[in-house]
C-alpha cells in the first residue's frame, strides 16, 4: 500500500460554537490548531474562515488572511483552501478568498444536494450567539447548490488559471459520474484525489457498504488515475476512515467533520483526532505520508507558487 495521507479539517461551516467550547473560530485558534495537526501527522490542512467576532463562517478574505499567511510561515502542511465556503454564500462569495490566495489545492463540490443540519438544533439548549439557532433550523429548507456550470467556473479560476489541484468532493455515487464527466470534457487530470462523505444528511448514509461501492464504481470509472480518501460525519468517523486505512485509501479528520474523539468526549484540539489515526493507520501498518510526500503524490504545484 502507498503511503497515507492525513488531511485535517480545522473548523469548517457546519458546527456552531454553542456546540464545542474547543471548535475554533479566531484567527489565533484556527493557526494555532493548525499547526497542532500538522505536527501530529497531519499533510493537508482543509481550511474554512469564520467571523471572530460570532464564530460565524466567513467568506470574507481578510478573515482567511488573518491566518495563512502565519500557517504558512510556521509549518509546510499542504493548505487546501475549500470553495464549498457554506451553503449559504453565493459562488462569487465563496471563490473570492481561494482566487486571492492561489493555494496548491482546494476543495470542490461534485453535485448540487441537500445539506440539512437542522437536527443538531434540537440537542443544544444554551446558544452563544444569535444567529446559530436560525442558521441550523434553516436548513431544512437549504440547497447546496454546485451545479456543472458552477464546477466548471471553478476549475477554471482555480485549476487552469491558478494552478491548484482538487479534493474533488463526492456525497454520493452520482457525483463520481458527475467527475468523470468532467474527466471526459477535459477539464480534469489525473492524478485525482477524491474524497468519499459519508454522514451528511442529504448525502449518502455512513453504511460500510456504500464505501464499498464508491470505491467499485470509482475503481470502474478512474481506474488507476486516482486516489481515494474518506471522511464521515460525527460519531461515524473513525469507523470508517478506518475502513479506508484498511482499504489502502486515505483518511480526513478534525473538528469539521466530527467534534468528538471517543464516545460523549469532545476532542479539546483537532491533533487529537490526527495523532489518533495516525496510531490506527501506522498499527495497521501503513506509512504516514509528509507534506512532500503528498505534493509529489498529488502532483501538486508547490507552496512556493501560491500568493499566501
Amino acid at each position: 500500500m502507498s503511503k497515507i495521507i492525513i488531511s485535517c479539517a480545522i473548523t469548517g461551516s457546519i458546527h456552531t460554537p454553542s456546540m464545542s467550547p474547543y471548535l475554533p473560530i479566531t484567527a489565533a485558534d484556527i493557526t494555532e490548531q493548525s499547526i497542532g495537526a500538522a505536527e501530529a501527522g497531519a499533510a493537508i490542512l482543509h481550511l474554512h474562515a469564520r467571523d471572530p467576532a460570532n464564530g460565524r463562517p466567513s467568506a470574507d478574505p481578510a478573515h482567511f488572511m488573518g491566518f495563512l499567511p502565519q500557517i504558512k510561515q510556521r509549518c509546510d502542511a499542504v493548505l487546501n483552501i475549500s470553495t464549498g465556503g457554506s451553503a449559504t454564500m453565493t459562488l462569487e462569495q465563496r471563490l473570492a478568498a481561494p482566487k486571492l490566495a492561489e493555494p496548491e489545492m482546494c476543495s470542490l463540490n461534485m453535485g448540487t444536494m441537500n445539506f440539512a443540519l437542522y437536527p443538531a438544533a434540537a440537542r443544544i439548549s444554551e446558544w452563544k450567539f444569535d444567529w446559530e439557532k436560525p442558521f441550523l433550523e434553516g436548513s431544512d429548507d437549504l440547497v447546496f447548490k454546485n451545479t456543472p456550470r458552477d464546477m466548471a467556473v471553478i476549475l477554471q479560476e482555480m485549476g487552469a488559471a491558478r494552478g491548484a489541484r482538487f479534493e474533488f468532493e463526492c456525497y454520493d455515487i452520482g457525483h463520481l459520474y458527475m467527475l468523470r464527466h468532467f474527466v471526459d470534457r477535459g477539464l480534469v487530470k489525473a492524478p485525482l484525489f477524491i474524497q468519499f462523505v459519508f454522514g451528511v444528511l442529504g448525502g449518502m448514509g455512513p453504511d460500510p457498504e456504500n464505501l464499498n461501492h464508491m470505491k467499485l464504481i470509482a475503481d470502474k470509472l478512474f481506474g488507476e488515475t486516482y486516489a481515494f480518501s474518506v471522511l464521515a460525519a460525527g460519531r461515524h468517523q473513525m469507523p470508517l476512515i478506518t475502513m479506508s486505512v484498511i482499504l489502502g485509501g486515505h483518511v480526513r479528520v478534525g473538528l469539521e467533520d466530527s467534534l468528538m474523539i471517543s464516545r460523549g468526549v469532545l476532542a479539546k484540539t483537532n491533533a487529537e483526532q490526527v495523532r489518533k489515526i495516525r496510531r490506527i493507520a501506522e498499527d495497521l501498518g501503513r506509512t504516514i505520508a509528509t507534506a512532500s510526500d503528498a505534493r509529489a503524490m498529488l502532483h501538486l504545484k508547490g507552496a512556493d507558487r501560491t500568493a499566501i
